[in-house]
């Protein structure tokens, strides 16, 4: 019985939106609110105003990094990097992460600290200040809004500018309650808020963005319903060295091994699974091998998920 091989790669085009535009926007406004916040927080001496300085500007390099990586996702793939530079999107992510919870590790140091000797700060600066960061943040997450279910860096960029407008919201009611108490340990405490806010939503960033990189199946697809699928085809009858893995933060890809005996059916049936495979599942590149189940040529199983 003749052993054979069939190989069918996804023909579907798939580029990522591109954000030029909103990153061009985003990174401008942050850069100039970061400056604003950092000069009115060491004036007034307001935590709460350097915390999210501090912040933001984390986002401003997180803005960067994931531009670029929306860049290097673009390129065209090469003899030594054959699938091109999808995965850079899935390093950004990681790095974004990391950096923004060491930053947040120091702050609430900081604070920690202040709120056993609060210092006094001007309550109305500390609302004026953080009433813009409202506005500008609330226009940056808005350009990201319609990529954050698609793209695990646009959905990092949406949410670290959506928490910045409730945090700056926030750094607005402590001001305002500093004006009606006195009370400086308003201060401190909305900088503490802030670190969790920040923590919680990065934290599941980064989970996501680890188990990418290590080659987990996306959040968003669901593997036995594809093995399913797959043993449903007519002709079938086993899958195996079913493997489903993410190319970059909006790339899907899969590979499996069909056992048929009759043989591979041809093009037509190859083309038609990847395509089902893709509208079905979002499977953007898949690669099919079809076997006869020849006990004399047994394929390596050493890998697969059963």
């Amino acid at each position: 019985m003749t052993h054979h091989h069939g190989h069918e790669h996804n023909k579907h085009s798939h580029s990522p939106a591109n954000y030029n535009r909103a990153f061009i926007v985003g990174i401008t406004l942050n850069v100039g609110f970061v400056g604003v916040e950092a000069v009115f927080g060491f004036l007034t001496n307001s935590l709460a105003l350097l915390a999210d300085a501090g912040h933001n500007l984390s986002d401003v390099f997180g803005l960067i990094l994931a531009w670029a990586a929306s860049w290097l996702v673009r390129r065209r793939p090469t003899q030594r990097y054959t699938y091109g530079f999808r995965r850079s999107s899935i390093l950004v992510a990681i790095i974004n992460a990391c950096f923004l919870l060491m930053a947040m590790g120091a702050i609430a140091w900081e604070a920690i600290q202040r709120l056993g000797n609060p210092t006094s700060v001007s309550g109305s600066t500390i609302i004026g200040v953080a009433f813009v960061g409202i506005i500008i943040n609330s226009i940056t997450a808005l350009m990201f809004m319609s990529g954050k279910d698609k793209d695990l860096n646009i959905k990092g960029a949406f949410l670290h500018m959506a928490a910045d407008a409730l945090v700056s919201l926030g750094v607005v009611l402590a001001g305002i309650a500093i004006l009606k108490t006195g009370s400086n340990w308003f201060d401190p405490v909305v900088s503490l808020i802030i670190v969790v806010v920040i923590v919680v939503g990065t934290w599941e960033l980064l989970r996501d963005s680890v188990n990418l990189a290590l080659d987990a199946v996306p959040e968003e697809i669901e593997p036995l319903a594809i093995r399913t699928y797959l043993e449903e085809i007519p002709g079938v009858i086993e899958v195996h060295d079913l493997h489903i893995w993410a190319l970059s933060t909006t790339e899907t890809a899969l590979t499996t091994h069909l056992v048929m005996l009759t043989g591979n059916p041809g093009d037509a049936f190859l083309s038609r699974i990847t395509m089902e495979l893709h509208d079905k599942f979002g499977i953007e590149h898949s690669t099919i091998q079809v076997e006869t189940g020849n006990i004399l040529f047994p394929c390596e199983q050493k890998y697969c998920c059963e």
